[in-house]
């Protein structure tokens, strides 16, 4: 770069092989993510030829696909071909579930959509869990074997490893918003995409497609036929949507976490139990300053093309219980769990066939995570002591029935992060204290005072069980979440806090900026918003650099992955 003197030999560098084959190739080291200035010139790039292109609509749409499929190539090499694999296979099946005229046809189809797709997640997800499991149950000595690297080794002449199963990155988001397509056309929610271009582009639209929001068919598709329209005030908004999400990112989630989570959770007992919990309740922070930003980036870059994304989160701290925190976190897949698995099974109406198959399947499970027959034999009785109890007494048996699936929701919710005993756990302490809730709300007699104590209370419990339940979300293993339980129970050295707190005086002072302004009034917040957007256009380019540099000078020096990516 220093000897380039005219613009000549720029274009000469630029365009040499080695340059061309970094922007062109997939470089596992430096995946193309939001954080990254590479993500910010291929967005300028796409947004200046989509410019000329935009009032036409096959066009536009063909291009969003091809350069959202350029996207994940780029974020995740050869695993593209999952991802087409998946788009072409619901693109039939969804023109098939149409065409069918009668009823069980259509569900012989919808049935095949799901079993494909949850049949690749699992491949990808669960083989290492499943091949692990039988060995230990039979004592044999089973090895993974990957036959879609030995597959596109043999087409594409690669060399890729065949005894190691990597997890494509956003798998389960694609593969539940496809699944969502088949049910919502079989449902009458929404027509089958004629176009597979425009399907595609449906399936694998570059800002949310590696950590959500999971959009529906009935939301997104009707956008793909309307012409293109950006006001200034959805301009302003846009930016306002990104310059959030790369603070609460960079600025807050990665600073707090490179500088103090990521020490505890590796070496909780080198930490006093005092520093352990403080690191809980960072992570809290972190894992929504990162997942919200990823998801706020998405839906300003989505809008800055004229298209909207659906809201994820809405200040899920401030829930007022259990429930609530869960209408506001991760709203897309909450709601997703709610109408495709948890409705269906039967609800709190009642126990269904699905709910028992469920419940098997979750027991079956669980018995492999054990991997002792032992254990399986304990899960058979307590699971036969536990239906003549729900046969024998009326009242244990109509809250069973009313609540399981409520907890087979959360358990599979939990597996859906991945298959370890941490996730189940997680989950399953989840769906009881959404159990325990319900009964509690019942007797309450603070169930109905909304004054500033009580609301004050009740979001501190809320907030508190939610952070308790991530020790074993975030903890790198079974032992290090004990640990991490025995340090603050055993440990807790309450006579170094303040010692504590001067060392990491400003992770502190960040957690407790991202803590003030995520506990702020909704109508503060769009007050800001509103300032922001109303602003000069001058100003607000202004804004945006001053934003952006800080945001960077922030930066660590190596990227740091979405938390929602190993999902």
């Amino acid at each position: 770069m220093n000897n380039i003197t005219n613009i000549g030999d720029w274009f000469s560098w630029f365009f040499s092989a080695a340059n061309m084959k970094d922007i062109f190739l997939y470089n596992n080291t430096e995946p193309l993510i939001f954080t990254a200035w590479f993500f910010w010139g291929f967005f300028g790039v796409v947004l200046f030829i989509y410019s000329m292109i935009h009032k036409r609509q096959g066009l536009r749409n063909a291009f969003l696909f091809l350069v959202s499929m350029f996207f994940y190539y780029k974020t995740s090499g050869l695993f593209i071909s999952i991802l087409l694999f998946s788009t072409l296979t619901d693109y039939f099946i969804g023109k098939a579930i149409h065409a069918s005229a009668l009823k069980w046809k259509k569900q012989i189809w919808v049935a095949l959509s799901v079993t494909i797709n949850l049949s690749v997640l699992a491949y990808f997800k669960y083989a290492y869990f499943f091949t692990d499991s039988c060995n230990a149950l039979f004592h044999t000595d089973y090895e993974v074997f990957n036959h879609f690297a030995m597959w596109t080794n043999e087409w594409a002449g690669t060399s890729f490893k065949v005894n190691q199963i990597l997890l494509p990155v956003g798998i389960s988001f694609f593969t539940f918003q496809t699944i969502s397509y088949s049910i919502d056309v079989y449902r009458g929610h929404v027509k089958p995409v004629k176009n597979i271009l425009d399907f595609g582009f449906y399936v694998s639209f570059f800002p949310q497609l590696v950590a959500g929001p999971i959009v529906r068919a009935a939301e997104f598709i009707p956008q793909l036929y309307q012409p293109y329209r950006l006001r200034q005030y959805e301009f302003g908004l846009a930016l306002f949507w990104i310059l959030k999400g790369l603070t609460k990112k960079v600025i807050i989630g990665d600073y707090i976490a490179v500088n103090f989570i990521d020490r505890i959770f590796a070496n909780p007992t080198m930490y006093t139990g005092f520093e352990n919990l403080m690191a809980l309740y960072g992570y809290s922070l972190q894992v929504y300053a990162d997942f919200s930003g990823y998801t706020d980036i998405a839906i300003g870059v989505a809008l800055l093309m004229g298209f909207t994304l659906p809201t994820n989160f809405n200040s899920p701290y401030k829930a007022k219980n259990v429930a609530e925190f869960w209408k506001r976190w991760h709203m897309s897949l909450s709601s997703w769990l709610k109408d495709y698995l948890y409705i269906p099974l039967g609800g709190n109406r009642g126990g269904s066939i699905g709910t028992w198959i469920a419940a098997v399947f979750i027991l079956a499970f669980i018995a492999l995570l054990a991997g002792d027959l032992l254990v399986i034999e304990i899960i058979i009785f307590a699971s036969l002591a536990l239906s003549v109890v729900a046969i024998t007494v009326k009242r244990f048996r109509e809250w069973l029935t009313t609540n399981i699936n409520l907890l087979i929701t959360m358990l599979l919710g939990g597996l859906w992060h991945g298959a370890s005993w941490q996730f189940v756990i997680w989950g399953g302490l989840n769906g009881m204290g959404l159990m325990v809730y319900k009964l509690w709300r019942k007797i309450s007699p603070y169930e109905k005072f909304n004054n500033l104590a009580v609301l004050m209370l009740k979001v501190f419990i809320t907030f508190n069980f939610i952070t308790f339940t991530r020790i074993w979300f975030r903890a790198e293993n079974m032992e290090s979440t004990w640990q991490i339980i025995d340090q603050i129970g055993n440990n807790f050295s309450p006579q170094l806090a303040g010692q504590i707190l001067f060392s990491y005086s400003n992770v502190f002072l960040m957690m407790a900026i991202g803590f003030i302004i995520h506990w702020l009034p909704t109508r503060v917040k769009d007050w800001y918003t509103e300032a922001f957007i109303r602003l000069p256009l001058v100003v607000k380019i202004l804004v945006s650099a001053l934003t952006v540099f800080f945001v960077y000078q922030a930066m660590s020096s190596e990227l740091q992955a979405f938390i929602y990516f190993q999902f």
